[in-house]
């Protein structure tokens, strides 16, 4: 079977939610399959990134696509409204990247194009007419749903109302879109609800994220150290707002019972505000090359997220190290978890910090939550599971063409 993968980045080094769940999808399939890969944008150090994805990939090419000037894209952008696309994703298109997918569709048959994230859904245009190719799209997150809770934290006007527009155009256009594809894939229950009421004539099904439970074992307990993990992109708004209300508005709480504690803030890009958090007891590193030493040194995870979408790969990864989380609604939802059993939720900033506070103070409480959520994670998360889930699904889509 051939798979070819469309992405916006490469996936590889795997830093994001989105690269982590590519490479360690494409790393598993290629073994089964024949898979060539597609990205979109060139960045730094590519030439060593595409080295290692062929390692698993038969072809690897980047396109160097280059933000356009939105003014240049006016007549573009006005043919966008008059036909209902969100404009935002004019920004998205390259012209190079929709001939390089003709291209290869045109000259190799593919069993499957894959097109990850709907902000990418545009170049499903692109794929060769005849080609017999099943084209899937994969919603990472639901766009329209994500944004709107973006558009409830954003604090600059313009950005806020930029957020509101392309939210109302996306809550549309998405799901109808949608439909060109012969399926979409969702990464929980959660997502798969969310799209299916939006558009009820979709073909959906739902192949949740995971982690590498063979990589990540469980790290020796450190109940005793008074550390807080939070780990996640901090260029991105959803990000960087939780650690802010974390340390302004939840951190306060618990140094009135445990004057000593330390917020390490860990992930790529941290925004202004961010930084600004940094102090002796506040910790900002910015991207680093390996996580583990910080969740060794770690007591506890936290997930302080008021707004995103999809489903946190982070969340597995504290659960198969041996961390146990506490995380508000948003920041664990799409994740079949039970509170109290597999991590703590906590939804306003008094019970984020008891709630904090209990698991390093309680170590029976501490131990269940590590014992469940490593189980949690090794019975129905893991990335082989995963990838024959998806396997599956490859394969029954072909054998329908094949019966049609």
């Amino acid at each position: 079977m051939r798979i070819l993968f469309v992405t916006d980045y490469l996936p590889y080094p795997p830093v994001s939610g989105d690269t982590i769940r590519v490479y360690n999808l494409i790393r598993r399939i290629s073994k089964h399959c024949e898979v060539a890969l597609l990205a979109l944008f060139a960045s730094q150090g590519d030439a060593g990134s595409i080295s290692h994805m062929l390692e698993f990939c038969r072809r690897v090419e980047v396109i160097n696509h280059e933000w356009p000037d939105p003014l240049t894209c006016i007549p573009d952008m006005i043919r966008y409204i008059l036909t209902g696309k969100p404009l935002e994703l004019r920004l998205l298109y390259s012209q190079k990247m929709a001939d390089k997918i003709y291209q290869l569709t045109s000259n190799e048959e593919f069993d499957i194009v894959q097109i990850e994230h709907s902000r990418l859904a545009l170049y499903r245009e692109s794929i060769n007419p005849n080609s017999r190719s099943k084209s899937v799209l994969v919603f990472h997150n639901i766009a329209f749903d994500q944004y709107d809770r973006i558009y409830n934290i954003e604090k600059n006007l313009v950005s806020r109302l930029r957020t509101w527009l392309f939210s109302r155009q996306l809550r549309y256009w998405e799901p109808s879109y949608a439909e060109k594809f012969n399926c979409c894939l969702t990464v929980s229950e959660a997502d798969k609800r969310i799209l299916l009421q939006a558009n009820p004539r979709l073909s959906v099904d739902v192949i949740p994220n995971g982690t590498d439970v063979k990589k990540y074992k469980l790290l020796e307990a450190n109940q005793n150290s008074p550390v807080l993990l939070f780990v996640g992109s901090m260029g991105y708004l959803p990000c960087a707002d939780g650690a802010v209300y974390f340390c302004r508005q939840v951190l306060p709480f618990i140094r009135e019972t445990i004057s000593d504690i330390q917020v390490w803030i860990v992930g790529a890009d941290p925004s202004s505000d961010v930084k600004q958090l940094a102090s002796e007891s506040i910790h900002v590193t910015g991207f680093v090359e390996d996580i583990l030493p910080y969740y060794k040194q770690a007591a506890v995870s936290i997930v302080p997220l008021r707004a995103g979408g999809g489903t946190r790969l982070k969340i597995l990864e504290a659960m198969a190290l041996g961390r146990p989380i506490v995380s508000t609604s948003i920041g664990c939802e799409g994740l079949n978890v039970v509170d109290g059993q597999h991590l703590l939720i906590a939804d306003n900033p008094k019970e984020f910090a008891e709630k904090t506070i209990r698991l390093l103070k309680d170590n029976a409480l501490y131990q269940l939550v590590v014992t469940e959520a490593r189980k949690f994670v090794v019975s129905g998360y893991d990335w082989d599971v995963i990838a024959h889930r998806l396997m599956s699904k490859y394969s029954e889509l072909t054998q329908k063409a094949t019966l049609g």
